[in-house]
């Protein structure tokens, strides 16, 4: 019997098929696949440029105007002046800053921290409406009031008032004193009486007097022992305002 058939070798295309099936999960991707997932990486890196350069854009135009300074400086207690603001567009987050259209609001009103040119400025860079800074040789002085010592229709801001010391229930022996001829009302607070209840109430005041009245008239607004009247508009008054107006 021959056993050639039995010892013959595998034939050159049984181990071709061999390594074939062996590499193939190895196999790198060909430059053809990979052209697919490179155009499309280079697409959206187009598409996210043309969406931040939009964005820019946008932000760019939409730009509003508020109020700067235009000064070169302004201390804390300076009477502002049209002169002293300009106009300074921004775009952004720009909450706080006055908007230009309210710039003639805050006309006449006292800066009150130091500001410098080109800076854009908030409410809390001035007094409040009707609000002034104490002057040198000055003060602030709260008093409350009760039925007989004030006007019944009240004060306001602005007033011109004496601020005249009386004898309580206890002295009525004692006389009248004037401690500030005209004094200028701060703010004012309250009334005399309740608008509803029509029930006696208590006007509270701020008034401007000179700093030597202090004591004087610290100890009466204390014991209640106060009245003021109000005067006529425009009277000089014992404290110079800033700014050089009475």
């Amino acid at each position: 019997m021959s056993l050639s058939s039995s010892t013959r070798t595998p034939s050159q295309g049984a181990r071709a098929a061999g390594r074939s099936t062996g590499g193939g999960p190895n196999r790198l991707p060909s430059s053809r696949e990979r052209r697919p997932a490179l155009a499309a990486l280079a697409v959206i890196l187009i598409l996210l440029g043309a969406a931040g350069s939009a964005l820019i854009a946008l932000n760019s135009g939409n730009r509003s105007d508020f109020v700067a300074i235009s000064a070169d400086s302004l201390a804390p207690g300076h009477k502002l002046e049209p002169k002293d603001l300009s106009r300074g567009d921004l775009a952004g987050a720009t909450g706080g800053l006055i908007p230009w259209s309210e710039a003639s609001k805050y006309i006449g009103r006292y800066t009150t921290t130091w500001l410098y040119k080109d800076q854009f400025v908030t409410p809390e860079n001035f007094t409040k409406d009707g609000q002034q800074p104490i002057p040198p040789g000055a003060a602030l002085v709260g008093i409350s009031l009760e039925a007989g010592r004030a006007p019944s229709d009240g004060l306001s801001v602005g007033d011109v008032v004496s601020v005249t010391r009386v004898p309580t229930a206890n002295q009525d022996s004692g006389s009248a004193v004037t401690l500030v001829k005209a004094a200028t009302v701060t703010s004012s607070a309250g009334a005399i009486t309740d608008s509803k209840t029509s029930a006696n109430s208590s006007l509270n005041v701020t008034v401007l007097i000179p700093s030597d009245q202090i004591t004087t008239v610290g100890a009466a607004a204390a014991t209640k022992s106060l009245l003021l009247a109000k005067l006529a508009p425009g009277t000089k008054t014992d404290v110079e305002r800033n700014g050089g107006a009475n």
